[in-house]
């Protein structure tokens, strides 16, 4: 009798284990799809009592590039510790995008501060016409083909709001054109209008 609940918690015991190492496979998983990317990392200082303290701010983005991203900011006194925050904020941030194949649905300007991003949908093959921040937020979110202008200032984490901003304007060709009153064909990119 005394080998048979020994063997019920032990199976009970294994079936526990089995079901934290499959969740734990998942994470992993998800991790694994996920593309993240640090863009920033910034010395920051406190003022104290006692002197200055010393920590890391990093600036992350985190997509599935297929339309979905999210920033993130994180600080800590290590750098490590300020990615893992900033990261773990970027994938709670996620949302989805509206994509026009590899590129955006119509031209877009983002504004954080003083930084000034504009975004315009570009034919298949241009490529990612853009730089620092802005490239990595449009490559974690999907966007194969894309002309960028960067205006203002380069601070790179008002840059990436202002990147951010400029994806979270964009709406289906359909949503604008009846915003605007006019037929579809005329909103949609050049390029899809002599298909059509």
């Amino acid at each position: 009798m005394a080998e048979r609940k020994e063997g019920v918690t032990g199976s009970r015991a294994r079936s526990d284990s089995q079901r934290r190492n499959r969740s734990r496979d998942r994470v992993e998983e998800e991790k694994e799809e996920l593309d993240e990317r640090v863009i920033d990392i910034t010395r920051v200082a406190k003022v104290v009592k006692g002197g200055r303290t010393f920590g890391f701010r990093v600036t992350a983005v985190v997509g599935d590039n297929a339309g979905q991203v999210g920033m993130g900011i994180g600080k800590a006194r290590t750098v490590p510790d300020a990615i893992a925050k900033a990261t773990q904020r970027a994938r709670k941030d996620m949302h989805p995008i509206p994509l026009e194949g590899t590129t955006i649905p119509h031209e877009v300007l983002g504004v954080c501060s003083g930084a000034r991003v504009m975004l315009r949908p570009a034919t298949q093959g241009t490529g990612v016409i853009a730089g620092g921040g802005v490239r990595a937020v449009l490559g974690a979110a999907g966007v194969r083909d894309v002309l960028t202008k960067s205006l203002g200032s380069a601070t790179a984490v008002n840059v990436v709001r202002a990147t951010m901003d400029a994806l979270d304007q964009l709406r289906r060709v359909e949503e604008l054109a009846e915003e605007r009153g006019k037929p579809v064909a005329e909103v949609m990119p050049f390029w899809r209008r002599r298909r059509s």
